[in-house]
């Protein structure tokens, strides 16, 4: 097959195996009934013949309260509603996400993944171990306890730099912690068979820790399947007024530069245009302090709705935005919105720096200006309200053909499922010194 994303030489005689006869077990702390991108991506697999079957703890984000018919002592074997197969370890919950509770969640499930998740996949085969790396890349040390117990090629898919993520949030600013974080992080990808990086701006840093003994690939994140469907039928559950609405979609965190958005705002006096922030997070509760505050009547803050709600808020957006701080490492990055943004075919409004930046100019889907410049942000709204109704709607349709080129999830699972081969062959044939 050609491949939209050429993998690397070391993959190119992989193959053999069929894709029915493919058994992945999926590595997640965070899965179904949580929103996460991996959701899209198991049933993309299962799409094309994969055998699936999911690890993951008890489902607790973002309110950090075990879900209902859950528990947080849990060890369960269920089934997903499609019918594959969830393995659930327990899990400590996030309660309100304070530093030791954060800590907590993840080695929790470090430490039960590793040492419970063989027990409840007792006598079951599997050809690939494929973890979902977001924050801590800790997760993949629960792949290499099953690449080494089960003999399954290990891949990991990098959403999340460490340790610089770490370094620029400020969560660990002690130089030595830091240090010690890029040794285990070093250990980690030493584990693996295949790396693989949601932007091309990893790849690089990734190398740079994980030394040459480690393949690295780029693999972007799909965008959500759930946009490009019809818009369901009767009332959506939030119904924006009339004017010019800028929707924001996602996590509301300090990574988001929600100070940017409120700055911006703040700076317009055109009456019809709105900024709605659509989603949950740490900073919740200080936004709406300071829409308060600052008298803000042009910022909605509007709560958080269901994945399946998204696309009936998408269709009366007038622009979707995305925004991150100005920070080395997040110039590296690409939002998991942006995909999805380009699926909804509604122009898009940036403010943020590098690869993801770019992508938006070469789509050629929106305004793209500066992380943290409330003015340019300002600018871009006035500007783009003002634009033609059909100039902005060639920015979405240009985003829409981007995303079905490069980002549409059947032919990404499909360039997934190539790498999992490759990663297979390598595992059964390894480079350099033995790392089991």
């Amino acid at each position: 097959m050609k491949h939209a994303y050429p993998i690397s030489e070391d993959c190119q005689t992989a193959g053999g195996l069929a894709v029915k006869d493919l058994r992945v077990l999926v590595v997640s702390q965070h899965f179904w009934p949580e929103n996460f991108r991996i959701n899209d991506v198991v049933d993309s697999l299962r799409s094309e013949g994969c055998d699936v079957e999911v690890l993951s703890g008890q489902p607790n984000y973002p309110h950090g309260k075990i879900f209902r018919g859950y528990s947080a002592f849990g060890l369960r074997t269920e089934l997903h509603p499609s019918g594959y197969v969830i393995h659930r370890v327990p899990l400590a919950p996030r309660r309100g996400g304070g530093g030791f509770w954060r800590v907590w969640n993840y080695l929790s499930f470090v430490i039960f993944g590793g040492m419970l998740g063989p027990y409840l996949t007792r006598g079951r085969r599997y050809d690939v171990v494929f973890v979902y790396a977001i924050s801590p890349i800790l997760q993949g040390l629960v792949g290499a306890v099953f690449r080494q117990i089960k003999g399954a090629a290990h891949v990991i898919w990098v959403q999340d730099l460490w340790p610089e993520s770490l370094e620029e949030t400020g969560f660990v600013k002690n130089r030595l912690a830091l240090a010690a974080v890029e040794r285990l992080t070093r250990f980690i990808y030493g584990r693996a068979d295949l790396l693989l990086a949601q932007s091309r701006g990893f790849v690089g840093k990734i190398r740079a820790v994980a030394g040459d003994d480690t393949v690295v690939v780029y693999h972007p994140n799909p965008g959500d399947e759930v946009i490009k469907r019809d818009v369901p039928h009767g009332d959506p559950p939030l119904t924006l007024p009339a004017g010019f609405n800028i929707v924001f979609a996602g996590n509301l965190g300090t990574a988001q530069a929600l100070e940017t958005v409120l700055d911006a705002a703040s700076r317009i006096q055109d009456p019809d245009i709105r900024v709605v922030l659509v989603g949950s997070g740490s900073r919740s509760d200080w936004l709406a302090k300071q829409i308060e505050i600052r008298g803000l009547t042009n910022v909605v803050l509007a709560g958080r709705f269901p994945a399946d709600a998204m696309p009936g808020i998408f269709a009366q957006a007038s622009a979707l935005l995305v925004t991150l701080n100005r920070s080395a490492a997040l110039s590296l990055t690409i939002p998991s919105k942006i995909p999805t943004y380009l699926a909804a075919g509604r122009p898009i409004l940036a403010c943020l720096d590098g690869e993801a930046a770019e992508l938006i100019r070469d789509a050629h889907s929106g305004i793209a200006v500066p992380a943290e410049d409330s003015i340019g942000l300002a600018e871009a709204m006035l500007r783009l309200k003002n634009m033609s109704e059909q100039a902005r709607e060639s920015m979405g349709t240009a985003g829409r053909q981007y995303f079905n080129t490069h980002l549409a999830p059947a032919p990404l699972a499909r360039e997934l499922i190539e790498h999992f081969r490759c990663a297979i062959t390598m595992r059964k044939t390894p480079r350099g010194l033995p790392r089991n």
